[in-house]
This record gives structure tokens, sequence and C-alpha cells, in this order.
């Protein structure tokens, strides 16, 4: 069993935000999967099931994830943990895949390290950067402008075909078929 995850934020009010990206992967991954709500109050967040995948979107609020994670992986015991989250060291409309590592300042990561460890797989998903290093909390909150969301349509889907095959194939050939380097959004990839 799979437990995908995307990290964000509950409420409207940060629907489309950049730090929110995990769960408009989610949100589609639910229609396309159509995929049964199996949420309990004991998981702290929204979580669906289609076969033997799990998604998740976590509602304690970004900087605690890690215990809806722990939560929905201490009922289920998936084999494997993926977390789909916002990343501001790749660039706009990239997307990397990687097993462990370290959260990078993300505190969402950072919570899930602290709950489930951190040797799990990554869907990383290039928001761009501030232009100033102080800004970043306010950045990652801010809604993407029309044309970001134009880009972002293409990146959910992409992430979506991630999230479909690693189930079924081995992790380095679906880490060699869809980390783009040059931004899914140039045609360049």
């Amino acid at each position: 069993m799979f437990l995908f995850v995307g990290l964000g934020n509950p409420t409207e009010k940060y629907a489309n935000t950049r730090h929110n990206v995990g769960f408009m992967v989610i949100n589609r991954l639910i229609d396309e999967l159509k995929a049964s709500n199996v949420s309990k109050s004991q998981f702290f967040g929204e979580l669906y099931k289609s076969a033997q995948i799990l998604l998740l979107k976590p509602l304690t609020y970004m900087n605690n994830s890690g215990k809806s994670v722990r939560a929905v992986f201490d009922f289920y015991k998936p084999n494997e943990i993926v977390v789909i989250h916002d990343d501001i060291a790749i660039p706009f409309g990239s997307i990397r895949i990687k097993r462990g590592g370290s959260s990078g300042g993300h505190n969402g990561l950072k919570s899930v390290d602290l709950h489930v460890g951190d040797d799990y797989t990554r869907i990383r998903i290039g928001v761009g950067a501030p232009e100033n290093s102080q800004d970043t909390a306010k950045f990652v909150l801010e809604n993407f402008s029309k044309d970001e969301l134009t880009c972002m349509e293409k990146l959910i889907n992409y992430s979506v075909k991630i999230v479909k095959d690693l189930p079924n194939e081995n992790l380095n050939s679906v880490i060699s078929r869809y980390t783009s380097k040059k931004g899914i959004c140039s045609g360049n990839d």
C-alpha cells in the first residue's frame, strides 16, 4: 500500500498559494482515481482510498503535517510514503523526485521527519524563490499569478502521472523518466 501525502494548509484562504501545491495534486488524484473518503478524526486530515493507494491532506496546518502522517501510518501501515510538496530551491515549473534527504528548511517536511523519519520519497514541485530571502514565509503563502496558475495545471497533471506510475515501477526508473530539470511549462524538458 502507498500513502501519498500532499502538504498544504486548510481553508480557502490558502487554496491557491505556493505552499498548497501538494493539496492541489491530491485533489486532482481524488477525482481521477475516484477515491473514497475514509477520514476519521484520529487522522487529523482528509484521507481517501482507491485500491491500494491512500491519499492524505493533513489538516493540521503545514508545521504539524507529521502528526497526521503518523496517525495514518500507524493505522494502515503502508509500505511506502510519498510526500508531494512545494520547493523554493528548484526553479518554478520544475519537478524533482528523490528518496530521503533533509527538509531543506521546509517546515512541513521537518514535521514529517520528526514523526516518521526521513526515509520516504518526495515529489518536489518548484514554485520559484522570493527575490529577498527574508520574505520566504510571505512568498510561499501568496497566491499564484494567473500565468503561474496556467503552468501549475501542467505541473499538477505531470505530478498525477508520477503518482500513478510509482506503485507499479522501480523508483529509479520513475525518477529518470519524470525528473524535470528545465521546466515543464517551458516545453524544454
